[in-house]
């Protein structure tokens, strides 16, 4: 079976591209304050039951977009990873897992991208997908869940924005690849970059 080859940098680049678009910013601008207005101030009188609303100083809507936002990220509920051989050998090799998968939202393609970070390791050697261990950089592991069946090149282009959208909402300026190999990053990080954009992409509906 064909398929595109997309490598880290490609990636990086084309998803620093959708990120710019004005189309995109329209999708992110906002996106956390999507909370109904509130209330009305209740009239003089006896308190009834359903009252307890204008007892909160923020809508309710705004108090469950908090809470979930501070939940952990649930992992993907697919099929299980390859194990450390499959981590080291071609994507190519794995390309029989796509047949019959349907498309993703984003934020479900960065859980099995996160799943793969977590299982197979990080690694922030420059420019590579991969180490001799199998070990993934950020983009070489939403490339390699894209070529183990989960999500299409779109998927994974729009995942790779929500990524720079949250790197930028912390203050990094530059693209994924570079973050990734920043001295002093770990796999910690890489995993909570991933989280906070799973959160991220989730509560806007992606």
């Amino acid at each position: 079976m064909a398929t595109a080859v997309l490598t880290p940098d490609q990636l990086d680049g084309q998803a620093a591209r959708l990120h710019d678009t004005q189309a995109w910013q329209q999708i992110v601008t906002g996106w956390e304050h999507t909370a109904a207005e509130p209330a009305p101030a209740l009239a003089p009188g006896p308190a009834r039951a359903s009252d307890w609303r204008g007892m909160l100083s923020v809508p309710v809507d705004q108090l469950i977009d908090d809470t979930l936002r501070a939940l952990p990220a649930p992992p993907p509920h697919e099929r299980p990873l390859p194990g450390r051989l499959g981590a080291m050998l071609p994507d190519r090799v794995h390309l029989w897992r796509r047949v019959g998968q349907s498309d993703l939202r984003p934020s479900v393609h960065l859980g099995h991208a996160r799943q793969i970070l977590a299982e197979w390791g990080w690694q922030n050697t420059p420019y590579r997908l991969r180490n001799a261990r199998g070990a993934r950089c950020v983009c070489g592991a939403m490339i390699s869940a894209h070529r183990l069946g989960y999500g299409s090149l779109d998927t994974v282009d729009r995942a790779g924005a929500w990524l720079i959208t949250e790197l930028r909402a912390q203050g990094w300026p530059g693209l994924i690849g570079p973050w990734n190999r920043h001295p002093g990053r770990t796999a910690a990080d890489a995993l909570a970059l991933v989280d906070a954009t799973i959160r991220r992409a989730s509560l806007a509906g992606q």
